[in-house]
């Protein structure tokens, strides 16, 4: 029996000594797959070999209602008042083009044209809003969101801004983000900046001629370094997540749409 057993151990030790790239090939398929994981999660995506757990011990289903709570009701609340909002515009500017309402929107975001008040002023579908806030957020997680109401990773570059420090510095300069009084401070700020920024002008020509969020979210390439990928991130987060059902109803719910 001994005997055997020291046979069997010398042909393993044989096979492993003639095929040292086996361990090497298992180790890189394991880092293969922890690499889909991590962007898979940082998408909101659950990868297929994943438990649905988060490093807290939360789970991703979980997680997302959390978010889901604390996020979509204010999303909803600020889209409709803008788009009320724009409405009246809409009427106003049939009527009476030297309203001061209307000079006073087009001081506020800064246009001159009717044309350009209304693409400020009308507001995009809740399910780009939401995706975003759960990408720049990291499902309602981050330590923006957690200390200053900041949903959407806004920066500061205004030292009278009401402000807090990220964690890292980028070339020994520090880098401030923005500290709002509530969530739906930072959803209107949010609302504004892409109502405003020069960068999102073929963003703002593009909602008045469709709401549908898959062309869209294409148009936000200037909002992150991703450039392009960041909108290709939006719409997986959108389709994976359902969010378009979020653009269909007018009706505030305390859960996502059951896949």
């Amino acid at each position: 029996m001994l005997l055997i057993l020291v046979f069997f151990v010398s042909v393993v030790t044989i096979f492993i000594w003639l095929h040292p790239g086996e361990k090497e090939e298992l180790k890189t398929e394991a880092e293969k797959t922890e690499k889909v994981a991590g962007t898979e999660k940082e998408k909101g995506i659950a990868p297929k070999t994943e438990k649905k757990k988060v490093g807290s011990g939360i789970s991703v289903q979980e997680k997302k209602r959390l978010f889901t709570v604390a996020i979509t009701p204010a999303v909803h609340h600020v889209y409709t008042d803008l788009m009320e909002q724009y409405h009246q515009a809409e009427e106003l500017l049939k009527t009476d083009e030297g309203n001061e309402q209307i000079i006073t929107l087009k001081t506020k975001y800064k246009v001159t044209t009717n044309e350009e008040l209304l693409m400020a002023l009308k507001p995009h579908p809740q399910s780009i809003t939401i995706a975003q806030a759960a990408m720049e957020s990291s499902w309602a997680t981050s330590r923006f969101y957690k200390e200053a109401n900041n949903v959407f990773g806004v920066w500061s570059f205004n030292k009278n801004d009401q402000r807090i420090a990220a964690a890292e510095n980028r070339s020994g300069k520090t880098i401030w983000l923005k500290k709002y009084n509530s969530i739906e401070d930072s959803i209107r700020d949010y609302y504004r900046t892409l109502a405003t920024g020069r960068a999102y002008k073929e963003f703002r020509a593009l909602k008045m001629q469709t709401d549908d969020p898959y062309k869209l979210v294409k148009k936000l390439d200037h909002y992150s370094e991703k450039g392009a990928e960041y909108g290709r991130e939006l719409a997986e987060i959108i389709h994976f997540n359902k969010l378009e059902a979020y653009d269909k109803t007018q009706e505030t719910t305390n859960n996502l749409p059951e896949k």
